[in-house]
């Protein structure tokens, strides 16, 4: 076979032709979309690190509010805790003072009710023994004791005070009305003259008008002007009636 140069040149022309148009019409081409497409790879690459980045900025983020929302609800529990417990003290201790008062209460009415039971048992055991009192004056009242009575009263009346018989003086002068005294028995001569005597002596002359009340049992109630003297049992047994209830009211 017999190399043919014209055919050889032209092949090797035809080769560098189909070269020169593969590389302006096809490998340019391929070229700038592998580049075209390499820019997008690297595009999506940054885009997704971008993304991957702001994923980890979001998950940091999550963290950090998932963190401050458990310190935020730990905190919350802790201020439920503690305003439970103040509450549960605060009504503990309204319970407390509601059962003192309720307690104190009860001690009172018991006081009350002891306090009143016991009243009324000294004043039945007052009123008995006024009672008593009443009825052995009833037995003791006599003529004979009426005697002494009226001789302790004349005593009473000798023995006055200068001042208490210008006081009682100055009573009769302002009034017109006689000296009255009064007795349960009828007053013998002697004692009748004696307390007349007794009391002008008082009383510079003044009238006496005698009357009896049995209801004295005993004794005299001798009244001058706005002067009472009470020297008889039933006025007696009064006063110390008086006496006994205003200290038991006490």
């Amino acid at each position: 076979m017999t190399l043919s140069w014209p055919t050889f040149i032209l092949e090797i022309v035809n080769f560098l032709v189909l070269v020169w148009i593969l590389k302006r019409f096809l490998y340019r081409p391929i070229l700038q979309a592998i580049e075209e497409r390499k820019a997008r790879i690297e595009k999506n690459l940054a885009d997704a690190k971008a993304r991957q980045v702001e994923a980890e900025a979001l998950e940091q983020q999550f963290q950090k509010r998932l963190a401050d929302w458990e310190n935020e609800k730990q905190k919350l529990r802790a201020e439920v805790t503690e305003e439970i417990v103040a509450r549960r003290t605060q009504l503990l201790a309204a319970l407390d003072d509601s059962l003192k008062q309720e307690r104190d209460k009860a001690r009172v009415l018991e006081d009350r009710r002891l306090t009143e039971l016991r009243n009324n048992a000294e004043a039945a055991g007052i009123d008995a023994g006024l009672q008593f009192t009443a009825r052995l004056l009833d037995r003791a009242a006599s003529p004979p004791l009426e005697v002494k009575l009226i001789d302790l009263a004349l005593e009473d009346l000798r023995a006055l005070p200068l001042d208490q018989i210008e006081r009682l003086r100055s009573a009769c002068r302002g009034t017109n009305l006689p000296v009255k005294v009064t007795s349960a028995y009828e007053i013998g001569a002697a004692q009748r003259r004696a307390i007349e005597q007794a009391l002008k002596n008082l009383t510079d002359g003044a009238a006496i008008q005698f009357a009896e009340d049995s209801h004295l049992r005993a004794g005299l109630r001798i009244s001058i002007g706005p002067w009472v003297l009470r020297a008889n049992l039933a006025d007696e047994l009064e006063l110390f009636a008086g006496q006994v209830n205003h200290e038991h009211n006490r």
